[in-house]
């Protein structure tokens, strides 16, 4: 069943093999070389391969950090952006800072230590996936799920980041998922509070009754608010 009436390009960020497929949870190299810059020239090598000059962009948790990037350093090529219960670190800071002071440190000493290491990087633990990521799925769904998620690049969630260079006047909404546990509703109110921090901070808030992958558990949910802003996009 097609939801989205927008013309739609799906895009699958470096590398590719761990977003599906029997190699998704192999331990490759680049998971712990790639940087959001490498993932932004990902997404216009992307856009330019379809012929597409101009989008909103749409990023779903640390694909937020990747179109703040690209608007950052193309401003003209975007249209509006979407970010769907997404990474907004502190301007400057990266994804682990915007963690509990408690854990932020903890975390940054623990990623950094999976980057200097020579063991292999290993897929999330089942339980995990299912209590942070499919707590609001079918069983079809949660089955999807696990089939599908693979191992994610370590480096983009110690880097800091910058939105100086998006126009103050670019169009943004904040996509809020009432039942997220990866990313609580209280933590992603600091993303929007981060993002209203930027220049030209305002920032348009549409809340969702759903889990983390709204995309996976409820898409019919996600299609009409893309469709809308698509609609009035200029």
């Amino acid at each position: 069943m097609v939801l989205l009436q927008s013309s739609t390009l799906a895009v699958d960020l470096p590398p590719r093999e761990v977003r599906g497929g029997a190699g998704r949870n192999e331990s490759r190299p680049e998971l712990r070389t790639l940087t959001v810059a490498d993932w932004t020239d990902s997404l216009f090598g992307d856009l330019d391969a379809a012929g597409i000059e101009r989008a909103v962009l749409v990023g779903h948790s640390l694909g937020g950090l990747t179109i703040a990037e690209a608007a950052r350093r193309r401003p003209e090529r975007v249209a509006h952006l979407v970010f769907v219960s997404a990474a907004v670190p502190p301007e400057g800071r990266s994804v682990v800072d915007a963690l509990p002071e408690n854990l932020s440190e903890f975390a940054r000493s623990n990623v950094q230590a999976m980057l200097e290491s020579d063991e292999p990087m290993g897929a999330m633990p089942q339980d995990a996936l299912i209590e942070m990521f499919a707590n609001d799925m079918d069983d079809d769904q949660r089955e999807f799920l696990l089939a599908n998620v693979g191992t994610e690049a370590l480096r983009p969630v110690i880097e800091p980041v910058t939105r100086v260079g998006i126009p103050p006047s670019l169009p943004k909404t904040f996509v809020r998922l009432l039942r997220d546990r990866s990313l609580e509703p209280a933590r992603q109110d600091m993303m929007i509070d981060n993002l209203r921090a930027s220049p030209g901070g305002v920032v348009d808030v549409v809340e969702l009754d759903s889990g983390h992958d709204v995309m996976i558990s409820s898409p019919h949910l996600l299609a009409p608010v893309l469709d809308a802003i698509a609609a009035t996009a200029t």
